[in-house]
């Protein structure tokens, strides 16, 4: 039987502190996140708060001004805390919430705290610089920073007593996590480009005319920039679709998180692939009254239930 924090007698006053500290970092960070985890039970939205809470800390050290060196030295010091959060080793009075959160949700749902250690792997990628040549080894990353917090998160939302195919929810959890991945990087293209990486396969963009690069509010002269967003569009479109085989294995609420943040996402991917150079000129978001939409249309359950009709079509 997995524990859950809705069936602990009591939940302390340090540990409580430690959630609303979490969840104030997740409410003024995690824009698109936010939408979704707040159709959650309050224990299940605490708990990814803190996840949250923790992986924006191996973001900000990967995205910070420190230099290089210091920044590997944090992310070891950050997998050190790992650790000890999976040891049970932090007190409820220890003087750093996010792991007293952390080592909590860990205690009460069976979160694959290896995930973590997969995205600082994928930030130390980050901090080299590295570069990919090919789709499978942009795959890997995303796989380590976006397809290990899917995984996490399924740790939270568990699955449902008898859901059919259960044992791939992990594995369809991971691809949505490469579909958001892959439509931050179309998203972010120039900004990311701008702190001199570059994400996108070098075969795409040399298939493309785009090996130049994004550094300008235009395409480098004479290539198909569209023709390069449309080709990524249609693959993040394929990870979608397989991905989305996770929601009917989800209650309700659960479910219904997943897609309203898939859901901000597949909208944004309609609007770079109807405008791929505005990418190049801004951040393409969505209004908030469209992720306000987007996350009732997933509480209704509409994405669930025609997910499961196209699953039992192509089995009939």
């Amino acid at each position: 039987m997995i524990r859950t924090v809705e069936s602990a007698p009591h939940v302390s006053a340090p540990v409580l502190a430690a959630y609303r500290y979490c969840e104030t970092v997740t409410g003024q960070q995690a824009r698109n996140f936010a939408y979704g985890i707040r159709l959650l039970p309050t224990p299940k939205r605490r708990a990814m708060s803190a996840l949250y809470a923790f992986s924006r800390r191996i973001d900000d050290i990967g995205d910070g001004a420190l230099a290089d060196d210091a920044k590997v030295a944090r992310l070891e010091a950050t997998r050190a805390l790992l650790a000890r959060i999976r040891e049970g080793a932090v007190a409820e009075d220890d003087t750093d919430p996010v792991a007293v959160a952390l080592t909590h949700a860990a205690q009460a749902y069976p979160i694959p705290l290896g995930g973590l250690d997969e995205l600082i792997d994928g930030v130390q990628m980050d901090v080299r610089g590295e570069h990919y040549e090919t789709w499978d080894d942009l795959k890997a990353y995303c796989r380590c920073v976006a397809g290990a917090i899917g995984r996490l998160s399924l740790g939270v939302f568990g699955t449902e007593a008898g859901a059919r195919g259960a044992e791939r929810a992990p594995e369809y959890a991971d691809t949505l996590g490469l579909a958001l991945q892959l439509t931050n990087i179309l998203r972010d293209v120039r900004e990311d480009a701008q702190g001199g990486r570059v994400y996108l396969p070098a075969d795409d963009l040399a298939k493309f005319g785009c090996s130049a690069g994004f550094a300008g509010p235009t395409p480098p002269k004479g290539a198909d920039f569209a023709g390069l967003v449309h080709f990524e569009v249609r693959r993040a479109r394929a990870l979608f679709a397989e991905g989305y085989r996770l929601l009917p294995m989800l209650d309700r609420r659960s479910g219904a998180c997943v897609a309203a943040m898939a859901g901000i996402y597949r909208r944004l991917l309609d609007r770079i692939e109807r405008e791929p150079e505005a990418v190049l000129r801004g951040r393409v978001s969505l209004p908030g009254r469209e992720k306000a939409y987007v996350a009732v249309r997933g509480l209704s359950g509409l994405d669930a239930r025609h997910v499961s009709r196209r699953t039992v079509g192509r089995r009939a």
